[in-house]
């Protein structure tokens, strides 16, 4: 167990014996990564600031349903992209504008903090127009930078369905791009494992 899950368990153990902060202070450790997540999903600031609320009312209310199974954050990434695919539903939206620059949060997974600021807006536009499972395991495995395994639990869904969604994103990613050299149809070694 890694110290962010250790302290995760700890800190929802505390909140079920009826300690607020403890919650305040999980909400404010995964607040980021959540509303990121909603953003990519939603394509839309409010919508996504909404989702984030939404997301961590429903933890808020249904924390004693954590098995514990996994990391807390996994099961948080489940109901966050729940929560946005619900919402989607709900609204029945168009595909949005991209986000003007600046609205972006910082991408967590990129190396440069320059190019940490924000994806290119031809790339949101190209995720935003992946179907929504594809879209969900690309923004989980590639923005986010979780492990496949991860992906896997946050999705309910197994390890080889998240390697064909992510190899199928990132195939209509490249050909959306306009990359030449989109992958061929058979996929390679993974490297989030």
């Amino acid at each position: 167990m890694t110290d962010r899950a250790a302290t995760d368990a700890a800190l929802i153990a505390r909140y079920l014996r009826g300690d607020m902060a403890a919650f305040e202070d999980l909400m404010r450790a995964h607040e980021d990564r959540v509303f990121a997540v909603c953003l990519r999903m939603l394509r839309d600031r409010e919508a996504a600031l909404d989702a984030t609320q939404e997301t961590f009312v429903t933890v808020f209310r249904k924390a004693d349903r954590f098995a514990g199974r996994s990391a807390f954050s996994t099961w948080l990434y489940r109901v966050a992209v729940n929560t946005c695919y619900d919402h989607s539903r709900r609204t029945r939206r168009h595909l949005a504008e991209p986000l003007p620059e600046g609205n972006d949060p910082a991408d967590q997974s990129a190396g440069d903090e320059f190019r940490a600021v924000e994806l290119r807006p031809d790339l949101e536009a190209a995720l935003a127009a992946l179907p929504a499972e594809f879209r969900a395991a690309v923004i989980l495995a590639d923005v986010q930078g979780l492990a496949l395994q991860t992906v896997a639990e946050a999705l309910e869904v197994p390890v080889g369905t998240v390697k064909s969604r992510v190899f199928r994103g990132r195939r209509l990613l490249a050909e959306a791009l306009g990359n030449r050299d989109a992958p061929s149809d058979t996929p390679s070694g993974e490297h989030h494992e």
